[in-house]
């Protein structure tokens, strides 16, 4: 019986590490900016989601932009994908991308400090 116990203590010292890791592999990129977050709201905004409205639909509604957002993503990843072959097969030059459009915020509150 001592020697089960030995073993149970010992298995669950060796397991201790490996739980402790469990999350890494999330934060492998590094801590996300407060920047790419601001960027990555405003993209759901754009896409029709709003923070400010009532949540008895919140997690429906920003699971829905998140996926309009990574539909317009994968569209744009397809089209830059064409446009080069595009461009060549017509020996025209290729067209400044879609990436240059320039941010619009929406209008800041003139009492509130926050970024």
């Amino acid at each position: 019986m001592k020697s089960l116990i030995q073993t149970v203590l010992v298995a669950c010292v060796m397991a201790a590490p490996v739980v402790s890791f469990a999350q890494s592999a999330q934060s492998a990129q590094g801590p996300v900016t407060r920047a790419e977050v601001r960027a990555d709201l405003i993209r759901l905004e754009k896409a029709g989601y709003d923070p400010h409205i009532d949540n008895a639909t919140y997690p429906a509604d920003i699971q829905a932009a998140e996926a309009k957002v990574a539909a317009q993503e994968q569209m744009a990843s397809n089209d830059k994908a064409a446009a080069p072959a595009a461009a060549q097969t017509a020996g025209m030059p290729m067209q400044a991308s879609m990436d240059t459009v320039p941010r619009i915020d929406l209008p800041r509150n003139p009492f509130y400090a926050g970024a």
